[in-house]
C-alpha cells in the first residue's frame, strides 16, 4: 500500500544507499568504455563539476570510484560529444542527461545572473547583451576570449559591476548568464576549463531542446531521479540532490509516494521520515575500496553523511591554514559501506608522487585492515594519475601504519 511504512536499519540503509550509487557492482578490470562511464552518470543522474586540480578535477574522481582507472578525454567525449548529456545547473554546474534540459527550464527561467546586481546592467543595455548573443548565432562555438574588445567594447556598467569578481570580463558574465537562462548551451570544457558555448537548440537534440514540463512535473521527476540515486533519503536530502527548496519537494513527494514510486520509511536513529525507492535494493558492496571526491553523491550533502555514516565532514579549502583539522583536500575512504578513513592528498606532477599530507583513522575502523584497503586504493590512483610514488606525511594517527604497510607492499 502507497504511505505504508517499513523499518530499516542503519547498515540496511547505508547498503541501499551505496546500491543505488553503483557500489554493488565489481569495478570493471580494463579501462571503462563509454558505456559504462554513461551508465554511472545515468545512474547518479548528474555529475557535479569542480575543477580544483590540487588532484585531479573532481568529477573525474568520481568515476574512479566507481569504475576504477579511465579515461578523462573519454570521459569528456561521453559528456559533451556524444549528444547523450549536457552541461547545465542542476546540483551545482553538472554533467546531465540530456533528458533532464527540459526539467530543468522552469529553473533556467528564473535563472539570477552572477555577479550580482549584474541583471541591471544587463537591463540596462539589452543591445549589448543581444550583440553577444547573435555573435554566437553568426559564429558558432565561442568562448569568453573569442571577443575582441574593438569590435563592439562593452559599456562601462559592466566594468564596474564585474570588478575581481569570479566572470573577470562582461562577454564572459553575458555568455553565462544566457546559459543559465537556457539561450546558451556548453559544447565543451577548454584545456584551462573554460567553455564554450553555442545556441542551445544546436547543441541539445530535440525532442529535449524544446519540450515543455511543468513546474510540478517537473519537480516531481527531478525527486523521482534524487530518489532512484539515493535509494534511501529524507525529504532534505532528496531535495538538495537537485537544489530544490524542501517547501517545493515536500508536496512532490506526498505525490511520488501516492503513486507508489516511494515508500515511507524509519531509518534507525534518524528523526526524520525516509522515502525509499520502489526499485532500491539491499545489496552487500561488492568489496568496495574507493576514495571519495569530496563533491560525491555519497557525502556531498553534510547532514547525509552525518546520519549515514556517522561521518562529520567538511572540505577545508576556504578555512585558513592553522586553523584546518583535516586538511586543505581531504578525501574520505569507503571499505565496504563504512567510512573508515579520511587522507589529505596531493599530486606532485613535477616530482611524479602522490603525496598523502595527512591520513585520520576513524573512531570505529581497524587500523591494519584500512592502512592495507587504502594503500592498494591509493597506489591504483598514483598510477592512474601518471605518477611513480607515494609518500606519506607523518600527520594523522593512521599515518606511520600506512607509510608502514606501504614499504612493505
Amino acid at each position: 500500500m502507497p504511505g505504508l511504512s517499513i523499518d530499516l536499519s542503519i547498515s540496511a540503509a547505508r547498503r541501499i544507499a551505496l546500491s543505488a550509487q553503483g557500489f554493488a557492482q565489481p569495478r570493471p578490470k580494463r579501462p571503462a568504455s563509454a558505456r559504462q562511464i554513461a551508465g554511472v552518470i545515468r545512474r547518479l543522474g548528474l555529475i557535479q563539476l569542480d575543477f580544483v586540480n590540487v588532484l585531479i578535477p573532481a568529477h573525474y574522481l568520481v568515476l574512479f570510484s566507481r569504475l576504477g582507472p579511465h579515461s578523462r578525454a573519454r570521459f569528456d567525449d561521453v559528456a559533451y560529444a556524444s549528444r547523450e548529456f549536457t552541461e547545465q545547473w542542476a546540483h551545482e554546474a553538472s554533467i546531465v542527461p540530456v533528458s533532464t534540459w527540459p526539467l530543468l527550464r522552469h529553473r533556467m527561467e528564473t535563472h539570477r545572473v552572477r555577479p550580482y546586481g549584474f541583471e541591471k546592467a544587463m537591463a540596462q543595455h539589452p543591445e549589448y547583451a543581444e550583440w553577444i548573443l547573435e555573435q554566437v548565432r553568426l559564429r558558432g562555438p565561442v568562448s569568453a576570449a573569442d571577443f575582441l574588445a574593438d569590435q563592439m567594447p562593452q559599456p562601462q556598467a559592466f566594468s564596474d559591476r564585474i570588478g575581481d569578481s569570479w566572470s573577470r570580463t562582461g562577454q564572459r558574465a553575458i555568455l553565462e548568464a544566457h546559459f543559465g537562462r537556457g539561450a546558451l548551451a556548453v559544447t565543451k570544457r577548454l584545456p584551462n576549463f573554460s567553455r564554450t558555448f553555442d545556441l542551445a537548440e544546436r547543441v541539445v537534440p530535440e525532442p529535449h531542446h524544446r519540450k515543455l514540463v511543468s513546474r510540478e512535473d517537473s519537480q516531481r521527476e527531478l525527486l523521482r531521479l534524487a530518489s532512484q540515486a539515493h535509494g534511501v533519503g529524507t525529504m532534505r536530502d532528496l531535495a538538495d540532490y537537485y537544489r530544490m527548496s524542501p517547501g517545493d519537494a515536500r508536496p512532490r513527494l506526498a505525490e511520488l509516494v501516492e503513486a507508489g514510486d516511494l515508500q515511507l520509511a524509519r531509518v534507525e536513529g534518524w528523526k526524520e521520515t525516509a522515502y525509499v525507492h520502489k526499485d532500491a535494493g539491499d545489496h552487500k558492496p561488492a568489496a568496495t575500496a574507493a576514495l571519495l571526491s569530496p563533491f560525491d553523491p555519497v557525502v556531498w550533502f553534510r547532514p547525509r553523511a552525518q546520519r549515514l555514516f556517522d561521518f562529520e565532514y567538511r572540505i577545508e579549502i576556504y578555512t585558513p591554514e592553522p586553523a584546518r583539522k583535516w586538511g586543505y583536500y581531504c578525501l574520505p575512504f569507503l571499505l565496504g559501506d563504512r567510512i573508515v578513513a579520511r587522507v589529505d592528498l596531493r599530486a606532485d606532477r613535477k616530482e611524479r608522487f602522490l603525496t598523502v599530507a595527512a591520513a585520520h583513522l576513524e573512531p570505529h575502523a581497524h587500523g591494519g585492515e584500512t592502512a592495507a584497503a587504502l594503500i592498494r586504493e591509493l597506489q591504483s590512483l598514483a598510477g592512474w594519475l601518471g605518477l611513480d610514488s607515494i609518500r606519506v606525511s607523518r600527520r594523522g594517527n593512521l599515518a606511520r601504519l600506512l607509510a608502514g604497510v606501504g614499504k612493505s607492499a
